[in-house]
């Protein structure tokens, strides 16, 4: 069966593109050229390793766009289950998580830039610019925590759709709506208990495996709508009729 009959396994691929793109910047990034609370040695990190941090902000935008096709395939997908549910999808995990994404992206490029040292900053002294470049680093960071509350947020309508659907796992629903709710949560102890995020973190990891469990179905196994099996064999059943005509 080509792929594109098949509506789950597209929305699975955009999704395991969405998962290859999303830690560069958001773990693997952070882990290499970040030291917390210290900037010069971050904007050192940063001035030595700049094409690095550059696909960072190439893999946002790309995550940007990758996520509008992904809700997109879902909304395909899932239309027929519920449609209001299904823009929900769009709009939550799509439409407004791209905002951020470029807002981020300015972000991170005004640290860069500061990290450069380019001449009409020359005003400024290294120690002053190197906080500086902290400084939207770490605001940065604060839009991730923002974002966490949309990155759960849209896991429940699309739980719901999911547990409603009858041709993906029950459970699979269950547990994303979980996940959603454990990052709302998350965000909400980035916001209230900072000092705790890491500990929720840490407990809700479990949780947060549902959208590599959904991804991994989708990839494999694909997902087909009632509706469009019917028309599909319908379309089979008069292309016989007519070869034997």
């Amino acid at each position: 069966m080509h792929i594109t009959r098949n509506p789950g396994r597209v929305a699975g691929l955009w999704y395991l593109i969405l998962c290859v793109l999303g830690p560069l910047r958001l773990i693997y990034i952070p882990t290499k050229l970040f030291v917390s609370g210290n900037a010069p040695a971050t904007a050192d990190n940063i001035a030595a390793h700049q094409w690095l941090f550059r696909f960072g902000i190439v893999a946002d935008l790309l995550c940007a766009v990758v996520l509008i096709f992904l809700v997109m395939a879902f909304f395909r997908l899932f239309s027929g289950v519920d449609r209001n549910l299904a823009v929900q999808v769009v709009i939550f995990g799509g439409v407004m998580p791209a905002l951020i994404y470029f807002v981020g992206v300015v972000s991170d490029y005004g640290a860069l830039t500061l990290v450069r040292g380019a001449n009409y900053l020359s005003a400024f002294d290294k120690p002053q610019r190197d906080s500086l470049a902290l400084f939207f680093l770490t605001l940065r960071n604060h839009q991730n925590t923002a974002a966490e509350v949309l990155w759960g947020v849209w896991l429940f309508p699309l739980g719901a759709l999911v547990y409603r659907s009858r041709f993906l796992p029950r459970f699979l629903g269950v547990w994303l709506a979980i996940n959603g709710l454990a990052y709302v949560t998350l965000s909400m102890t980035g916001i209230l208990l900072p000092h705790y995020q890491d500990k929720v973190f840490l407990y809700s990891q479990p949780a947060m495996f549902a959208e590599l469990a959904l991804m991994l179905w989708l990839v494999i196994k694909g997902a087909n709508p009632p509706a469009l099996n019917a028309t599909a064999s319908s379309s089979a059943t008069e292309s016989a009729q007519h070869t034997s005509v």
